[in-house]
């Protein structure tokens, strides 16, 4: 359930994105200013610093809007073990598919030096005027190394999660991303798998649909509070039979319980989490059917919504990493012809197949794959079993003295220095250029030639 089933503004305007339209029964809270995220106050700072102008400062902030654009596609629950060097100005982003109703909870932890790390989520709106809208941010100061960002989810969709670190400096760090139910499973000694009948199907030969989930249970089996609440009603009605109405305060909507035994509360009571409402049964229009709560969720100006994903706990846990993580924040290279993938799944959308010995810059690893970034920048996942370490050449090849030594594989690539010429080891080939070593090591790209 937790994978259930982007254009962008310009740089100033993702630092000062506004809260946007993320939840219909909140919209007073649009009417005053936000407070500023930790990323954003982060940004005013470098401008305040004049960092802003400098090639990194600009690098920072054009990755992070670059990170949100064009993220990476992820399912949950991931875990990704990464490395940020201090030369580079990166970001990264997730795209995760999520559902109303569910709590997510991304948790970036670093190790050695400490390293400022900031979290924020996007969701994308399909809107061409407004296409992302910042959702939820961490609470990180400034000088607390690590961070952690929990949002309940109030609408379905794909959402982003920005992981950037601060400017400057280097570290590791370990990303995990997962789903939980908002809500408290209603059911006593029960949980999702006792749920066997599911919200949209249809009732009395297609004259209505099933507005809820029912989870069948025992007669007499204790039905508990989900959330923290008032019950409003508890009068009963021909389908439900007895029921319970709880107004779910911290969320702005109300529970419905259908079917019960018997009730165990009045109306006007104040019930926390866990609190015995009633008692499963099959009264109403349940008569024939054995005994089960019937369980839905209602917002105003929405009716009901699927309250499956408010309930489910997946069991699910991230892949353990079996890739070499000493290449982490290393150049490595592919072992033989290999695909880059959109996602660290074998069934994902392939974005490129290279041949051997093609140089990647490994970013983090995740399960059995590398997020990694070749020569051209594209950014994916390769299978770490396919990936090898540089330091040992593939070969060696003859290059002229004064020969230019270029920091991309392309002719308008900047020059770093010039060759002192003879025979240079080459540590990986792209697109026509091969990747030397020099003496002082040095790594540098010069056009391919025959390799001894």
């Amino acid at each position: 359930m937790n994978n259930l089933p982007r254009s962008l503004f310009p740089v100033p305007a993702v630092l000062l994105l506004a809260l946007g339209a993320a939840c219909k029964d909140v919209a007073p809270l649009f009417d005053r200013p936000r407070a500023k995220t930790a990323h954003e106050r982060y940004a005013e700072s470098l401008e305040k610093a004049g960092l802003e102008k400098t090639a990194l400062g600009r690098d920072w902030l054009a990755a992070a809007q670059s990170s949100i654009k064009a993220p990476l596609t992820v399912a949950l629950p991931f875990r990704e073990t990464g490395y940020f060097a201090a030369s580079e100005a990166r970001a990264v982003g997730y795209a995760v598919d999520l559902r109303d109703g569910q709590k997510l909870t991304a948790v970036a932890e670093t190790s050695g030096s400490a390293v400022t790390i900031f979290l924020d989520l996007f969701r994308q709106t399909g809107d061409t005027a407004n296409p992302l809208d910042l959702v939820a941010s961490d609470d990180t100061s400034l000088t607390t190394a690590g961070a952690r960002l929990v949002h309940e989810v109030r609408r379905d969709g794909v959402y982003v999660l920005r992981l950037q670190p601060e400017l400057l400096r280097s570290g590791a760090f370990t990303l995990t991303v997962s789903t939980e139910p908002s809500l408290a499973f209603p059911v006593s000694g029960r949980d999702s798998r006792a749920v066997k009948s599911f919200f949209g199907a249809e009732r009395d030969a297609g004259a209505r649909q099933h507005h809820g989930v029912d989870i069948f249970a025992p007669r007499g089996t204790p039905v508990l509070a989900a959330a923290r609440g008032v019950v409003r009603s508890i009068s009963p009605n021909n389908l439900g039979g007895n029921v319970v109405w709880l107004s779910d305060s911290d969320r702005g909507q109300t529970l419905y319980y259908a079917h019960l035994d018997r009730h165990n509360v009045v109306a006007g009571q104040h019930v926390e989490i866990g609190d015995t409402l009633g008692f499963v049964g099959n009264t109403g229009n349940a008569r024939t059917t054995p005994p089960h709560l019937h369980f839905g969720v209602y917002r105003r100006g929405e009716g009901p919504v699927d309250p499956y994903p408010f309930i489910y706990r997946s069991s699910a846990r991230p892949p353990q990493i079996t890739g070499d993580t000493s290449e982490l924040g290393r150049l490595a290279r592919s072992r033989g012809k290999a695909t880059v993938l959109a996602s660290p799944d074998s069934r994902a959308t392939t974005l490129t197949t290279v041949p051997a010995a093609t140089p990647l810059q490994v970013d983090a690893a995740a399960g059995a794959w590398f997020r990694v970034r070749l020569p051209d920048g594209t950014a994916g996942f390769i299978a770490s079993r396919v990936v090898e370490s540089t330091r040992r050449a593939v070969g060696r090849t003859d290059v002229a003295t004064g020969t230019p030594l270029r920091d991309r594989p392309a002719a308008n690539a900047a020059i770093i220095a010039t060759a002192p010429g003879g025979a240079l080891p080459v540590i990986g080939e792209f697109a026509d250029y091969a990747l030397v070593e020099t003496a002082e090591g040095l790594t540098a790209w010069v056009p391919s030639g025959r390799l001894k």
